[in-house]
């Protein structure tokens, strides 16, 4: 459904040309006149005529023009049409006119001639599906805020957005419910969610980790016991499921449970009543379940060790919630607010993630989620002697196992050559920056950069080595 929405935003995409090179128009124009709309422009004049009549997604220009060049033609367009993207091209490319480029917003730099057409096409779909997420991730904000709950749940990722507008939707059924996800992506939270913006929400909100209690224990836990069922029953106990009538109870790590177990939930689900153990009388109870599991409930099923029937009686509504390494951009948003949690926590003030640190939260896998990340800065906020959470902060098996450059969100050989090479370079002088503390001579010895071309390169590469002196 979703590739199916941008497949169709992908089809009604406009895009405008600017050189005042015909072959190179035309090349483009052929390449991409099958997928896109395409309008050309020889001048800057026509180009701006057609701007004013027409609604584009993309533009692309030439550095040099006849009229005026492709910066001013930029600056122009990002003022009166700022949502549009912009691509620069260049016969005659350099690292420097590439930052100017970035400095004013243009998204990607070209170099003619245009040979890599894959390339080409691979740049707009990057485009167009930035433009698209952000424009549903604005929908559903919008959506959102119409009486919507949303406490605790942090992240502006369209992967967690898509999740918040599917709890939105069915928080006020009455619908049995199973969350899955991998071990710290906040299962718990996004139940509790569901409780918070329900029918049920004024009634309780019963946590239960199936997988924590011994199977011996977890009967008499959920339905409660008579007084003399067995040895320690020394008076009437209820059980979970009755100090959760009217409301919701949650169900964590629900494939853990034995196939014994799992018979008597299902007589609970279908029936509406439960037995306490060393009773034979029923008790009628209202209480919404949703359950939840790390594992795969197909593959539990196929082993045999859930039970079909009980599966398909929970699983009327299935909500997966994506794992941290598939909404990257929510990390910076996680790492900040968890900082601004432990230093207050810490009696800690001020306390800010350098870049470097930041860097290696982005590109590490986080196997462990939300639930890893948190830990993570907590570790740093209480071990930071400084205003600054730096690499060494984190715990050495994050710290030490960082190899950033290599990981997708770095992989510059996904990029222009001018911009990769710009890239690779502040990189590696904000890395030498760090580990001399922002000791410019240090860092002059170690790269064999003289000083006074390393400081071009701060310049050129807007780097302040202040900001890695350790305070």
């Amino acid at each position: 459904m979703v590739e199916n929405k941008f497949n169709n935003y992908l089809g009604q995409a406009k895009i405008l040309v600017i050189d005042d090179e015909p072959d190179t128009l035309e090349i483009i124009r052929r390449q991409l006149e099958n997928d896109y709309e395409i309008d050309t422009a020889l001048s800057a004049k026509i180009a701006f005529e057609k701007l004013n009549q027409n609604k584009y997604h993309i533009v692309f220009t030439d550095v040099v023009m006849p009229d005026i060049d492709g910066f001013e033609i930029t600056k122009k367009i990002k003022k009166q049409w700022p949502i549009i993207s912009i691509v620069m091209i260049s016969g005659k490319a350099s690292v420097e006119m590439a930052v100017q480029a970035m400095k004013l917003g243009v998204e990607e730099f070209i170099e003619k001639p245009i040979e890599d057409l894959d390339l080409l096409k691979l740049i707009i779909e990057k485009i167009l599906k930035s433009k698209w997420q952000a424009e549903e991730i604005n929908r559903l904000h919008r959506l959102l805020a119409q009486g919507f709950d949303r406490t605790n749940i942090i992240g502006n990722s369209l992967a967690i957005q898509q999740v918040m507008e599917k709890v939105k939707r069915i928080a006020v059924l009455e619908t049995t419910i199973l969350i899955s996800g991998e071990t710290g992506v906040g299962k718990e939270l996004f139940a509790e969610l569901i409780y918070k913006n329900s029918k049920r929400k004024d009634k309780k909100f019963v946590i239960v980790n199936c997988g924590s209690l011994p199977e011996t224990l977890l009967e008499s836990m959920l339905f409660g016991h008579k007084k003399g069922a067995f040895t320690d029953a020394v008076r009437d106990k209820i059980g979970y499921f009755q100090e959760a009538d009217g409301g919701t109870l949650f169900l964590d790590e629900i494939t853990e449970t034995s196939q014994a177990f799992q018979i008597k939930l299902l007589r609970a689900l279908e029936k509406g009543v439960i037995r306490k153990v060393g009773d034979d009388k029923d008790i009628e109870v209202d209480v919404r379940i949703i359950a939840a599991s790390n594992q795969s409930f197909e593959e539990e099923v196929e082993k045999g060790n859930f039970r079909e029937d009980l599966y398909y009686r929970l699983n009327v509504i299935t909500i997966h919630i994506p794992p941290l390494r598939e909404r990257i951009e929510d990390i910076k948003l996680l790492a900040n607010t968890f900082v601004r949690t432990f230093t207050e926590k810490y009696k800690k003030t001020n306390l800010i993630i350098s870049e470097p640190a930041m860097s290696i939260l982005l590109t590490r896998e986080w196997k462990g989620n939300v639930r890893e990340l948190k830990n993570a800065i907590e570790h740093a906020v209480a071990l930071s002697g400084h205003d600054k959470i730096v690499p060494e902060d984190l715990p050495d098996h994050i710290y030490q196992s960082s190899d950033f450059l290599n990981t997708p969100i770095f992989n510059i050989l996904q990029l222009p050559f001018p911009i990769a090479k710009n890239k690779f370079e502040k990189i590696y002088i904000e890395e030498l920056l760090n580990k001399t503390n922002g000791d410019v001579t240090k860092a002059a010895e170690i790269s064999k950069i003289k000083r006074q071309k390393l400081y071009e390169k701060f310049k050129k590469l807007d780097i302040d080595p202040k900001q890695f002196r350790i305070k």
